[in-house]
């Protein structure tokens, strides 16, 4: 079998050795069986809508222009990008959802195992929910705080917004949303409207089926935002913390168990009962205990709470088992392959689903709620301590690879470093520099890990196009991985890269905020479901201005987007006002009338607009070119 890599990661060209003696196909091995990739698919073209077909609209003009029912190409492209707008935004509000039921249970003390941990952000969360706090428990406070974010699930009125959209975005903007009728009302209805709208026989106008997609991305924003605050107050709100990350962070000497998905409930409780069960762990012939590492937006997530290292990001999920070391992988929900099963049993390794939409065929399932969530920890980590008993010595195969990683940069820990340069004022520091010069804007990161692109290469090449320009960079999900992996979310990175006036700015509030030197060149904001971090600053930045968030000079960039969360993530983005690059091709080109809408179209509607560029170091420079016009725009 030929070793296939397509990744910048040095401990996956490592590992893949291992794979290829072992006869085990990789996520790059099963990329290339795909090619050559549908045509028809990778130009949206395709639809499936119906049994009449499947239909295929020919790009080229020498077959079919429509399908059976008469969907000609931009109705197709349309219908489907809508679709994994609404699906996109159906994985993320469901996972708020899932943190909101657990809050109102926590208010009602129905789940010992959970508590609020900051109350702080509590209080901020109710007033901005206009909720009175006078004289009220932290838990009367948290049943109401969910008892109001749910009502986003369940309004009818379709004049009334969302309460979170409203909570989070400047006026202005709400006020163009409002007028473009694409604020959304109820999340589910949102979603189940889009599914209706494309269903045959229904919305056929391209542009129309396009906007009620923002809708639906909107929706997405809505639950992202509510997933993040909520968890915040339940788990504690991140501040910055020295970890580590990469495959080197696997410990022989450990019983290892890497946490992988998306939803903290579960994964909060393991971390806490691993401490509990550590000697367990040493009377199995662990010297080294338990060793809990991260695996996509669950490791994320864990990591900017507790410290707890990331092993790797999405791509490279498999390549964990590879090392022969890692003794239980428990997943929760999205972005976990189905293939990891399969590779568990090439070992000793223990795959376990915890969720019930979301088992696998080979793996042991132990079924997780949240009134037995310290029971089910427990039960998940002997699992993963009987397996370390099954170890084979000759199969361990742990890169020694790994680099320091500063996290944990919530929008409150960023404006507490701030603070330690202005008490008084923390914004002002950070507007004084922008005005000055000193930072020329600021780009956020996100997204997914793509074989269409060599892993995690885009990330590091347009990062440091940016950061050698003063851009000032923050990240999150597996593009904060993929930053944090590979070395640039440390104080050496800022000075190896930042341009001179972002690099004195780092420096200035890293050692007044008592790091003994710069931040890191790459701010950690946390999971890919805490976008919304940097949309609360950029949101605290543009009121103050009195601008709109289509004003300021602040662009996003997801370089490997991959999934439906990723087109709901950028379509929101867009709709909020901000420049959006995708470093993958999106599968709209086959229609022109679609790709116009998403740049030109969306540019006219929202200020916000697509920028696809697949090189990467093209990428980074037209990036800059917009943040220079932002600037001009803004007569600084």
């Amino acid at each position: 079998m030929e070793i296939i890599v397509k990744s910048s990661d040095e401990a996956v060209a490592a590992l893949c050795p291992v794979a290829e003696s072992e006869g085990i196909a990789t996520v790059f091995d099963r990329y290339k069986a795909q090619q050559p990739q549908c045509g028809f698919g990778s130009l949206g073209l395709c639809c499936r809508i119906c049994w009449k077909g499947p239909c295929r609209v020919d790009p080229f003009g020498d077959g079919p222009s429509e399908g059976i029912c008469g969907a000609n190409r931009d109705t197709i492209v349309a219908r489907n990008v809508a679709r994994m707008m609404a699906a996109g935004a159906a994985a993320h509000s469901e996972h708020g959802r899932h943190i909101a039921l657990a809050m109102q249970r926590v208010g009602k003390g129905e789940l010992p195992a959970y508590q609020i941990r900051d109350p702080k952000k509590l209080t901020a969360i109710a007033e901005r929910l206009q909720i009175d706090t006078g004289d009220k428990s932290v838990l009367q406070l948290a049943h109401e705080v969910a008892t109001r974010t749910l009502e986003d699930y369940q309004n009818q009125d379709h004049h009334k917004g969302c309460h979170w959209i409203s909570a989070s975005v400047p006026k202005k903007r709400l006020d163009k949303l409002a007028k473009l009728g694409v604020l959304p009302h109820n999340i589910d209805a949102t979603v189940a409207q889009i599914m209706a709208r494309t269903h045959i026989g229904c919305d056929a106008e391209p542009s129309n089926v396009f906007l009620g997609g923002v809708r639906g991305a909107l929706a997405d924003f809505n639950g992202m935002s509510l997933a993040t605050e909520l968890s915040d107050a339940m788990f504690g709100t991140p501040a910055p913390v020295v970890t580590e990350a990469n495959i080197g962070v696997i410990d022989r000497q450990s019983v290892n168990i890497a946490v992988n998905g998306h939803n903290p409930l579960l994964s909060e409780v393991i971390c806490d009962v691993s401490r509990e069960m550590n000697q367990a762990a040493i009377e199995a012939g662990a010297p080294g205990g338990i060793n809990i590492v991260g695996i996509c937006c669950t490791g994320n997530e864990v990591m900017m709470r507790h410290g707890i290292p990331l092993a790797t990001n999405y791509l490279s999920q498999e390549m964990a088992i590879l090392t022969g070391a890692l003794d239980a992988m428990v997943v929760d929900v999205q972005c976990i392959m189905p293939s990891l099963p399969q590779i568990g049993d090439c070992f000793h390794t223990e795959v376990i689903t915890t969720m019930a939409d979301n088992k696998m065929q080979g793996a042991r399932h132990v079924d997780f709620c949240e009134e037995n969530a310290s029971a089910t920890a427990r039960k998940v980590i002997q699992f993963a301590i009987d397996a370390f008993g099954r170890r084979d010595p000759n199969k361990i195969n742990i890169p020694d690879i790994k680099r320091t990683a500063v996290v944990g940069f919530s929008a409150e820990a960023v404006m507490d470093a701030l603070a330690q340069v202005d008490a008084e004022d923390p914004l002002k520091p950070l507007l004084d520099h922008v005005v000055a010069g000193n930072i020329q804007g600021i780009a956020l990161f996100a997204g997914c890990n793509n074989t269409q692109s060599v892993q995690d290469e885009s990330y590091q090449k347009i990062a440091k196009t940016l950061a050698a320009n003063n851009v000032l960079l923050l990240a999150t999900g597996c593009g904060a991985g993929a930053f944090a992996k590979n070395g640039l979310m440390n104080q050496q990175a800022t000075e190896l890269y930042a341009g001179e006036g972002l690099k004195a700015v780092l420096t200035a509030v890293g050692e007044a905020a008592g790091l003994n030197g710069p931040l890191p060149l790459v701010l950690h904001m946390g999971s890919c479901v805490d976008n919304s971090r940097a949309i609360t600053l950029a949101t605290a930045l543009a009121n103050r201005l009195n601008v709109d968030l289509c004003d300021l000079p602040l662009v996003a960039s997801a370089p490997e987007a991959m999934s439906e969360k990723a087109v709901a993530i950028a379509s929101w983005s867009v709709g909020l006002g901000i420049p959006t690059h995708l470093g993958t091709m999106p599968h709209v080109t086959g229609s022109q009338v679609v790709t116009e809408l998403m740049t030109e179209g969306a540019k006219d509607l929202f200020g916000g607009y697509f920028l696809v560029e697949t090189d990467p170091d093209l990428a980074g420079e037209k990036l800059v070119e917009v943040i220079r016009n932002k600037r001009l725009g803004l007569g600084i």
